[in-house]
């Protein structure tokens, strides 16, 4: 049976990057977005891919939505959870909902799929959990109220669950995306920058399955990956 990769939050950049680098060494590889419009796209140019619609923020969604993959393409050997969300705006421009949204997708939900995909990875004694974080969990700025706190709740999770997990073989690890992601709506956003000013998905997701691969005897928790012109 060929291992299994889940990507959680798939969409035009990181999430299809994640899925092409996965597919592209022979996992069957499930796509998880609230709709399905863009993923089932996807999902028919990759070998053997599969789309589904879940809501991370939802319990509920989480758990039939991974009984669904466990029935039709195995248990997950690696999750990359790729979910991210948040509004921009200081603490007094920001909601209760906002704020509480932000953590439920960046925080709640890598927090309930990494428990529907543990006990069988314990099982094995091997599997990997990579999060897609942002700088904004060790940098808040003025208006990434609930952004920054949501990302900083993700980044607290991955240390924990790694403390947690990794003696029981599986490597859970954070990839702190410091830059802006390339994509068609940031281009336009910002037609002045140069090239290589953005994060390229296809960079992001190479250190995503690099990290898989680690031994463990060398396991890293924390990955930062900006452009190289970026000033931090």
């Amino acid at each position: 049976m060929k291992r299994v990769c889940v990507v959680a939050g798939v969409g035009p950049g990181n999430g299809a990057a994640f899925a092409r680098r996965f597919a592209s060494e022979g996992y069957s590889v499930a796509l998880l977005a609230r709709g399905t419009s863009f993923s089932e796209q996807l999902a028919s140019t990759l070998p053997d891919a599969r789309a589904y619609a879940c809501d991370v923020t939802d319990a509920s969604s989480i758990a039939s939505t991974f009984e669904a993959i466990r029935g039709e393409i195995g248990e997950p050997e690696v999750l990359v959870y790729n979910a991210g969300s948040g509004v921009w705006g200081p603490v007094e421009e920001a909601t209760a909902a906002d704020f509480e949204n932000a953590w439920r997708v960046n925080a709640l939900g890598g927090f309930l799929a990494s428990k529907q995909v543990i006990p069988a990875m314990k099982r094995a004694g091997r599997g990997s959990i990579v999060f897609v974080g942002a700088t904004a969990s060790r940098k808040a700025g003025p208006k990434s109220a609930a952004f920054s706190s949501a990302k900083g709740a993700q980044r607290s999770l991955a240390e924990s669950m790694a403390r947690a997990l990794w003696p029981a073989g599986i490597h859970v690890a954070l990839i702190v995306v410091d830059g802006v992601v390339d994509l068609p709506r940031t281009r336009q956003r910002m037609p002045d920058k140069p090239d290589d000013f953005f994060v390229k998905p296809d960079d992001v997701a190479e250190i995503g399955f690099r990290l898989t691969q680690q031994k463990p005897s060398a396991w890293s928790l924390e990955v930062e990956a900006r452009p190289f012109r970026e000033t931090w």
